[in-house]
């Protein structure tokens, strides 16, 4: 990542050059706004650390003029000690953090960490779109929320190995879409997807369901069956609700996974396999190996790597896509929600998921007379949903969002601000920032 640092101080900005070279960055440096700006529009520069104060002109200035010209950069600014005011202004201009001075380098490496992650996670999910549209696929992401952001990252980073992958999620968070996904952007890509519905099969039929069976090899056997291993070889194989896989089939799932051999249901013949396992749970394998409900060894086998897909409570700024989404999916583009009616909708906690929400967008205008959705149309559990949220624009409603996640945060971390922060991927500086800027005190309730 290359830095550009701008200070009118010598002595700082020699210093922090020299601390962020030694750190492995690209660093260069200006001592004015004017110089800083020169260099801006003749170089690639991913991240400004910017001194507030300069003779030619503030950094709020030349914070601006950098964004004008390139949207995408990202900057830290340096304040003077207590300037809260300041903080909060340079925030709003689209700094992602601030420093006080003296700067304290451990902080400032650690933001600088931080926004370096944050810039890759952007890249990869930039990637995943990108690679969405070019092929042509057969899916669609809906969301810009940082836990989708994160989610579109590793799934862009593990879909490249052969490896098996966990995904962990919620009933209705779309495991299997992430399954799907991964199998798409995967070197197995032109081969089968084959799905197997742990939980839908009846465990007398497994073993077939999973191996295949002769003729003959039992009652109701009356020709010769492939397995889903075999009709995935060379492909993708993926186990929902791996869950409710029976014990006792349990070990020779192991052992398929292990030696990459099968033997149908009624033979001793051996086939080979070439198949990657993907599989999905919404419970917890660990608790149940304690109680002796799944096999420790399985566990670690399917769990090479994994990926937990984020609850829709945990994403609610990507509700009005998601709407707009499922509208014109089922060909409903002349209807819409009233801003106060989608004010509901962002602050009710859907236990479902996005497959809830979806019923809701179907179930609500399907019932409703007009073309413009209102609260009253929405269900009782809906508009019953409390929250702090206020009606008005977009930007006033995602405020509204933000401002119940740092409550919450904060209430669910006994007000203890570095936990909060920590809990929400934010730092601590950043935490007071946005307390500041909503208004929120300790102790608040609602």
């Amino acid at each position: 990542m290359k830095i550009l640092v701008v200070d009118d101080d010598s002595l700082q900005r020699e210093m922090l050059t020299g601390f962020l070279k030694n750190q492995g960055f690209d660093v260069e440096s200006a001592s004015d706004g004017g110089e800083a700006l020169r260099a801006f529009s003749k170089t690639s520069v991913q991240l400004v650390l910017l001194d507030h104060r300069m003779p030619d002109m503030n950094g709020d200035e030349v914070l601006a003029r950098m964004k004008a010209i390139n949207p995408f950069i990202r900057a830290i600014m340096i304040t003077a000690y207590g300037a809260v005011q300041t903080a909060v202004n340079v925030m709003q201009l689209g700094a992602d953090d601030f420093l006080e001075k003296p700067v304290n380098l451990t902080d400032l490496l650690e933001k600088i960490r931080h926004i370096e992650q944050d810039i890759l996670v952007v890249q990869d999910t930039e990637h995943v779109v990108e690679k969405i549209a070019q092929d042509d696929l057969p899916l669609k992401i809906i969301g810009s929320s940082t836990p989708m952001k994160e989610l579109l990252s590793m799934v862009r980073r593990v879909s490249g190995t052969p490896w098996s992958v966990l995904i962990r999620g919620e009933t209705g968070t779309g495991k299997e879409l992430v399954a799907r996904l991964i199998h798409e952007l995967s070197p197995r890509m032109g081969a089968p997807f084959i799905e197997l519905n742990c939980a839908a099969v009846p465990e007398n039929l497994f073993e077939s369901e999973l191996f295949g069976h002769e003729k003959g090899s039992f009652t109701g056997a009356s020709s010769q069956r492939k397995g889903r291993f075999e009709v995935s070889q060379n492909g993708t194989l993926f186990l929902d609700e791996v869950g409710e896989l029976p014990v006792n089939l349990q070990a020779k799932l192991l052992r398929a996974l292990q030696e990459k051999r099968i033997s149908r249901v009624g033979s001793e013949k051996e086939i080979e396999i070439d198949v990657r396992v993907l599989a999905a749970t919404n419970r917890d394998l660990k608790k149940m190996i304690a109680d002796g409900g799944f096999r420790e060894d399985l566990y670690f086998r399917l769990n090479v790597l994994e990926i937990n897909v984020p609850p829709l409570r945990k994403r609610k700024e990507d509700i009005p896509q998601l709407v707009d989404f499922f509208l014109e999916k089922y060909g409903l583009n002349d209807i819409h929600f009233a801003p106060e009616a989608m004010d509901f909708l962002v602050r009710y906690d859907y236990p479902g998921n996005v497959r809830e929400l979806e019923h809701l967008v179907q179930r609500t205008v399907t019932l409703s007379r007009g073309n413009i959705i209102r609260p009253q149309d929405l269900p009782p559990e809906i508009r019953e949903a409390r929250s702090g949220i206020p009606s008005g624009d977009l930007t006033e409603r995602l405020a509204g969002v933000e401002r119940e996640m740092l409550l919450t945060a904060l209430r669910d971390n006994d007000w203890v601000q570095t936990k909060a922060a920590e809990s929400l991927g934010i730092s601590e500086r950043v935490l007071r920032y946005k307390m500041e800027k909503a208004g929120i005190r300790k102790g608040e309730s609602s």
